[in-house]
């Protein structure tokens, strides 16, 4: 079976299945279709799957061409998880959030392999590529279909993990050139994997074990998350004590060894680094370890939106927030891309409307939104916008934003990114400058 299965992964003769496709999905799909393999798209999202079938991307990296080039050619979209049946390759790209107690929620792992055992058949590569903590593989999918199939890993199935590193408006770094963790439940399991992935990815980087490759995509996020703590405290303590935290930055980086700047920020966003370091620090818990860094992290970084919010409410002193009028620009998590996920610049949205100020909001790339039971509508940042403002605070530093023309026609800017460093203003307060 693993010669097999080799023989038709470098034939491009396997057929290959993609249960999820969000962020990490779609594009893995897109690139094994550009590898010349045939690709069940599986997703419980009926707007995505219409979407696709429409030649659409919801995807901000990936262009509606790029969908209309292989649907229904190469990829074939759909919410029929009986096609696994017919799959050689599957590989498991679902959501791993965070629960109401910021506990791992795997239940989409747990759901998706439910429907593999319930189809897959002997000679089958099995691949998960969602962020978790360590020894999910084996307990999740591994030992789930060995139960469920009476079935041997590494002789009558195969299984690896290797996760997305997928960084979402990176014009630079993509699934394809991005270089790919993998590790395998069995040497042939690692053997199959490295055959699948070499035939669309530049570099691969094998590892020992399944458990290997999972620490490694968490040891990457915890690393940014304490950083980002670091400097976000830094940034806070350079306040009180009248430093531009920023300059301090940029002269440290000169350093040509030892040192690699972080910059401060509202707070961490997206699918990662909030995420990440609390998957390994609940598997870190169940093994009677606690780990210090990786939760003082989390409460430094995830109290940033209280931080500016407090900041902002000391630069309106004279003017109760009850009646101020906040504009902020920027909702993204993070600068040129759609994404909204675990942003701090809508929880500092919701910060000032549970204060009752009027707040409106501007962000090219996401033109609705709903919060606290409201629909906010991205307004245009136009003179009239920002003039009734009593204040403007620059939250996502989308790189399309013409922030000299809104420090010109604001009464005052909080910038928390230093997106308007080079605007020629002095109404611009810089979050740690």
């Amino acid at each position: 079976m693993h010669v097999m299965l080799k023989s038709r992964i470098e034939s491009r003769q396997a057929m290959a299945a993609v249960i999820g496709l969000g962020y990490a999905g779609l594009p893995l799909a897109l690139e094994m279709c550009n590898s010349d393999f045939d690709v069940y798209g599986i997703d419980t999202s009926k707007d995505r799957i219409s979407s696709l079938n429409k030649g659409k991307s919801y995807v901000s990296d990936i262009k509606d061409v790029q969908i209309a080039e292989v649907i229904n050619r190469k990829l074939f979209a759909g919410n029929d998880f009986s096609v696994l049946k017919n799959a050689d390759i599957i590989i498991i790209c679902v959501p791993t959030p965070l629960d109401k107690v910021k506990e791992p929620d795997v239940s989409y792992i747990k759901s998706a392999v439910a429907q593999v055992a319930k189809y897959i058949r002997k000679g089958t590569l099995v691949v998960l590529e969602s962020t978790t903590y360590p020894g999910t593989t084996e307990e999740l999918v591994t030992s789930v279909i060995e139960s469920k199939k009476g079935m041997q890993v590494g002789k009558d199935f195969f299984v690896c993990y290797s996760p997305e590193r997928v960084d979402p408006g990176n014009k630079y770094f993509n699934v394809k050139n991005t270089p790919r963790i993998i590790g395998g439940s069995t040497q042939k399991c690692l053997e199959l994997g490295i055959v699948l992935y070499d035939t669309f990815i530049k570099r691969l980087v094998p590892v020992s074990s399944t458990r290997v490759a999972e620490m490694v995509k968490l040891l990457e996020n915890t690393f940014r998350s304490v950083n980002i703590a670091l400097i976000n405290e830094m940034t806070q303590m350079s306040d009180s004590m009248g430093i531009n935290i920023w300059e301090a930055v940029d002269a440290a980086s000169s350093k040509p060894f030892g040192f690699m700047p972080f910059y401060p920020g509202p707070g961490t966003g997206g699918h990662c680094i909030p995420l990440d370091p609390i998957y390994l620090s609940w598997k870190g818990k169940t093994c009677n370890y606690f780990n210090r860094f990786i939760e003082l992290a989390d409460d430094i970084n995830s109290n940033m939106p209280g931080y500016v919010f407090k900041q902002i409410k000391r630069i309106l002193s004279k003017k109760d927030y009850s009646d101020a009028r906040i504009f902020i620009i920027g909702i993204a998590y993070k600068k040129d891309v759609d994404d909204l996920r675990e942003s701090p610049a809508l929880r500092l949205l919701g910060l000032f409307m549970e204060s009752g100020a009027g707040v409106k909001y501007y962000d090219p790339y996401i033109p609705t939104l709903s919060i606290g039971g409201y629909e906010l509508h991205s307004c245009e940042p136009d003179s009239k916008n920002l003039h009734e403002s009593d204040i403007v605070v620059i939250a996502t530093d989308h790189t399309c934003i013409d922030y000299q023309f809104i420090a010109d026609n604001s009464k005052v800017v909080y910038d928390t990114r230093n997106a308007a460093k080079n605007c020629r203003t002095d109404n611009v307060i810089l979050m740690g400058g």
